[in-house]
């Protein structure tokens, strides 16, 4: 009666080939099957930089193009600023005092020197000139305000009604009037009646309004302006007779005043 082999088991999944050997009871060998098709598959890594590409090329794109736009803009306005600096030449106007008369400055302090007391009249007479052929000028009424040259003391204020300056015209105010009646601090007084006894009080004069420029039919926008008048030498007047300020040496600037939200340059 001969011995009986168990059969080897079937490979899973229908699997064969490559075996190995392994030693049994009778030293013979048997066949031990593995299955290669059960080797997980190679997958390739994700690159989540390459979802990211068109984006950002996008971006890069709008950046480029805006830059480009600006610039472009840019050197037009520049040619165009060039084109009418050739042609018509502009040049600010110019602001003269003429004269200023000081008809009051009086200077009260009360007997125990708690507080003092500031009263004065002024009369101005001013010229404004427009020195282009091509340009005519439109003013706003303007504010003007008087003080001490260091601004310590606010001497008065007043205003100049509108007008316009034509092409090569000169237009003449008189008898602008300056007042105030305030009651400024105690350091500020005692320098005023310092100055006042000595040579006189350097004072400042400032005029602010609005212009807008007309060119050939062309107007434009209005643009706030700042004529500041320095150099100005005034006394107390003597008796009935008003003081006559020394406006020699005056001079006058104008500047442009551009307000962006709050702040004003």
């Amino acid at each position: 009666m001969s011995d009986s082999k168990p059969a080897a088991p079937p490979a899973a999944n229908g699997g064969t080939v490559g075996a190995t050997t392994a030693a049994t009871n009778g030293g013979t060998t048997k066949p031990h099957l593995y299955n290669t098709t059960s080797r997980p598959a190679y997958r390739q890594p994700y690159n989540r930089r390459h979802h990211h590409r068109p984006r950002r090329n996008y971006c890069c794109c709008c950046c480029f193009w805006t830059i480009l736009v600006i610039l472009i803009l840019a050197l037009l306005a520049a040619i165009a600023g060039s084109i009418i600096y050739v042609l018509y030449r502009p040049h600010r106007p110019s602001f003269t005092i003429a004269s200023l008369r000081i008809h009051r400055l009086n200077l009260t302090t009360t007997a125990d020197s708690s507080s003092s007391h500031l009263s004065t009249l002024l009369n101005l007479t001013l010229s404004s000139k427009n020195p282009n052929s091509h340009l005519s000028f439109s003013y706003d009424p303007f504010a003007i305000s008087c003080e001490t040259s260091d601004g310590a003391v606010f001497i008065g204020n007043g205003t100049l009604p509108a007008f316009v300056s034509s092409s090569k015209n000169e237009t003449s105010f008189k008898g602008v009037v300056i007042t105030t009646a305030s009651d400024p601090d105690s350091d500020a007084v005692n320098k005023l009646r310092s100055d006042l006894k000595k040579n006189g009080v350097w004072l400042k004069i400032e005029m602010d309004t609005r212009l807008r420029v007309k060119m050939d039919g062309v107007k434009s926008k209005k643009v706030g302006i700042r004529v500041t008048c320095h150099e100005i030498k005034g006394a107390a007047p003597k008796g009935k007779s008003p003081a006559v300020a020394d406006v020699s040496r005056s001079k006058c600037k104008v500047d442009l005043r551009i307000k962006i939200w709050k702040w004003t340059f």
